[in-house]
């Protein structure tokens, strides 16, 4: 791939897309493009196909997309589900029907079933059901793997899809209502260190997760568009992962925290386990080097640069 090569990363203001940008012009590529969402709806075909043509990328990396918790997931089904296809529908679609050479689809580990077996290998997609609270986000990101498997199968385009397991790093979303496990407990801990007062977390602690730093799948993106990708659809995990409750006794370390930490075993736990089997990428070339603990601490130092 040319370092001048137009390359137009979608949702770059986000946590992924931020960091796929930094990661491409640290590595020296120097024409890369992006758009607010107030600049280009992604969810209107013709502003979509409008952009492509004036601006005519070589790549496109799709870090767009509408994400949350189990409870942002859980109370939107219909926007979950309908906004994530109708985002990857265009960019999916436009990028086939123009001079796009390679399209990095991104989506989540939440596409495998829910008591698949673990580690979660790639061949594990649609062998059983999905878990109920985050299904309508995973058949959107199950359609926008199947649609670039079904664009590489019969045009032999170069469209191939990441699914990341956890991430968690600088520019997250910290809300507590739509946010993620992790930097919901940072945000919890952190507000209630000043009084030390307890902090209740949802679940019973005993679920397992895999944790990957931002910057870790950034370094991923960059290797699929420097690398040509034999198989439609890769992993992408550290390999490793920890309870629910050990992944809360680290946060409240790190922001130091020292009051009481409840459970609500009333709230859902998800799915008991789910660990990524990312060998195929690593045999490539591919491999996490970020820690939880030196992922978490510097999370939280960007959080504390950026609170206010």
């Amino acid at each position: 791939m040319a370092k001048d090569s137009k390359i137009y990363v979608a949702g770059h203001r986000g946590m992924v897309g931020s960091a796929v940008w930094r990661a491409l012009e640290a590595k020296g590529y120097t024409n890369l493009i992006g758009k607010t969402s107030a600049e280009l709806d992604l969810r209107n075909q013709q502003a979509v196909a409008n952009f492509f043509e004036k601006e005519q990328p070589d790549v496109v990396i799709n870090a767009a997309a509408k994400v949350g918790g189990i409870l942002a997931n859980n109370e939107n089904p219909y926007p979950f589900l309908m906004e994530n296809l109708q985002i990857q529908n265009n960019l999916i679609d436009t990028a086939h029907k123009t001079a796009v050479s390679k399209f990095v689809f991104l989506g989540s580990s939440c596409i495998y079933p829910k008591f698949a077996p673990q580690p979660l290998k790639e061949a594990y997609l649609l062998t059983d059901s999905l878990e109920p609270t985050n299904e309508w986000y995973a058949i959107a990101k199950i359609a926008g793997v199947k649609a670039c498997e079904a664009i590489r199968k019969q045009y032999g385009k170069d469209f191939v899809s990441l699914m990341p397991t956890n991430l968690y790093g600088p520019f997250d979303n910290f809300d507590l209502k739509s946010s993620h496990v992790l930097p919901a407990m940072l945000r919890k801990f952190h507000e209630a260190k000043a009084t030390n007062a307890s902090v209740t977390l949802w679940g019973s602690g005993t679920p397992m997760r895999e944790f990957l730093h931002v910057d870790d799948l950034a370094q991923a993106v960059v290797f699929a568009v420097e690398n040509v990708l034999l198989e439609h659809l890769y992993n992408v995990g550290t390999g490793t992962d920890v309870t629910i409750k050990e992944l809360a006794e680290t946060i409240q370390s790190i922001v130091g925290h020292t009051g009481e930490l409840v459970w609500d075993s009333s709230k859902p736990d998800g799915t008991p386990r789910k660990l990524m089997d990312s060998s195929k990428l690593e045999i490539l070339g591919w491999k996490s080097t970020v820690g939880l603990k030196e992922g978490i601490t510097n999370t939280y130092e960007w959080y504390l640069e950026n609170v206010d």
